[in-house]
């Protein structure tokens, strides 16, 4: 036989051999793929997120409110078809004017808001002599008051309460007050003073505009405002991509309402159950309720859930301890262990399932649980007491008891922590940017947080729920208000 066909014979054989003895010391490996943990049930669930309570002091300017009447309420006022025609109170007497009023003047305390003007007006008069209702005589020439002399005088004034009932209706009521003369109006040679005529034609011009004040502003409908309010606090909001705010608003309130100097202080309470989730929520709308019964807080005190996926939770595990290895003496044989993924697993349970992924010597899979725990001085969550699973416990003791090592448990304690300061204090200066904003022309909010505290963990079987107390301060200023809403 030639000696190049001997040699490729017995490189044939070679690979054969190599090929065999491969196949068998696989097969010698062992392939540990024990039971997914069966947890007990317990009586571990997630608590109902209590309501949090935000009561906001609400500033409105009411000078933007002032300028409207201001522009509304005529300036000038006259008697009927002046100057044509008269009026003839009585047989004996008839009269004809005009007024003009100063710019409102306007102030307020409690629930009740003043509205003064000084009144300027001139008078043209003449009277007659009658005898029970008959004219004995013509009437005289006209006596004019406020044309040869400066403009006569008087000060007249409403007062104006309001209310607002649960739809978000502001009631006005207006109570005209009695005109007061500053001057006298004498007309004629005989100087007779009409003053009390003038004033009683006055008040039925003044009637006359606070019927046509409560027409108009009588009932204020503020639940657009509300609404849109409302509508702010049911979208989603993105925390510079720490993760998504949902507020859940729930219930509506006013604690206090009342006027001081130039603005109204509403005192508007908030019940809600905010949520922060890692990943972005729907978005969802509904009608805004009615107002609901007084509270007396003040600030606010947030009860939040912050959902963190369990994919989030494995991958910042993994960065850190994939590819570790362990070498490991079963008697005179040399064993070695390497982390190929691990993955967090929520049971509904107080502890979480931890499926480690492995090879080396044997490769497979195996099951541990563990339970998270907050350290809330340090801000810190970890997974302690770290344990073999009884599934996997026997699984190894049969085929690989050398795995059975707390080396394992150890290394997996070590490395499944999580520091949360970090997106706490991130979480802080996120809420307060979106705190101390301009919503909308005219609408700012101001406020701070002041406190953030985790108070409790809960591994539930889709997320890990990290419950957060978060207590501040929150104001809002309504610089303008826009009526055509």
């Amino acid at each position: 036989m030639p000696v190049t066909q001997v040699y490729h014979q017995m490189k044939a054989y070679f690979l054969l051999f190599i090929a065999s003895a491969t196949l068998w010391l696989s097969s010698c490996s062992k392939k540990i793929n024990p039971a997914k943990p069966q947890l007990a049930a317990t009586a571990f669930k997630l608590d109902s997120l209590p309501d949090s309570e935000i009561d906001i002091p609400i500033q409105v300017n009411l000078k933007p409110i002032y300028a409207l009447a201001e522009k509304n309420v005529d300036q000038v006022f006259t008697s009927p078809n002046y100057p044509n025609d008269w009026v003839q109170p009585g047989c004996d007497t008839r009269y004809k004017y005009s007024f003009r009023r100063s710019p409102f003047q306007m102030s307020g305390t409690g629930t009740t808001m003043t509205l003064n003007f000084t009144g300027y007006y001139r008078i043209i008069g003449s009277t007659r002599v009658c005898v029970s209702g008959t004219a004995l005589s013509p009437w005289t020439p006209a006596c004019r008051c406020g044309f040869d002399e400066p403009e006569r005088r008087v000060t007249v004034s409403f007062t104006n309460n309001f209310s607002i009932s649960p739809d978000y209706k502001v009631k006005l009521q207006v109570k005209r007050n009695e005109p007061k003369a500053l001057d006298k109006c004498e007309v004629c040679f005989w100087g007779q003073d009409i003053t009390t005529q003038v004033l009683g034609g006055l008040k039925a011009e003044l009637d006359a505009s606070k019927a046509e004040i409560e027409k108009n502003y009588g009932i204020v409908d503020l639940k657009p405002q509300f609404q849109q309010v409302w509508d702010l606090l049911n979208k989603t909001y993105n925390l510079y991509d720490k993760g998504w705010l949902q507020v859940n608003p729930r219930r509506v309130r006013i604690n206090s309402l009342f006027i001081r100097n130039d603005s109204l202080h509403i005192n508007l309470g908030l019940s809600a159950r905010p949520v922060l989730r890692l990943d972005k929520p729907g978005e969802q709308s509904s009608w805004v309720p009615n107002l609901s019964q007084f509270s007396g807080n003040r600030g606010f005190n947030l009860f939040i859930d912050g959902q963190l996926d369990y994919d989030s939770l494995s991958n910042i595990l993994n960065s850190q301890i994939v590819g570790q290895s362990f070498d490991f003496k079963k008697g005179p044989v040399n064993k070695k262990f390497i982390f190929k993924k691990c993955r967090l697993l929520g049971a509904n349970n107080e502890r979480l399932v931890i499926e480690v992924n492995f090879e080396g010597t044997d490769q497979g899979v195996m099951y541990l649980t563990g339970k998270p725990h907050y350290d809330a001085e340090k801000q810190h969550l970890a997974i302690k007491d770290i344990e073999f699973d009884i599934r996997s416990k026997d699984a190894l003791l049969k085929t690989a008891d050398w795995l059975f090592n707390r080396k394992i448990t150890h290394t997996i304690e070590s490395y499944a922590q999580y520091d949360l300061k970090q997106f706490v204090d991130s979480a802080k200066v996120s809420v307060n940017a979106q705190l101390n904003q301009e919503w909308r022309k005219g609408i700012r909010t101001s406020g701070s947080v002041q406190d953030i505290r985790l108070i409790g963990v809960y591994p539930l079987d889709k997320r890990l729920v990290v419950r957060a107390s978060c207590r501040g301060e929150l104001a809002v200023s309504v610089e303008s208000i826009d009526f055509s809403l």
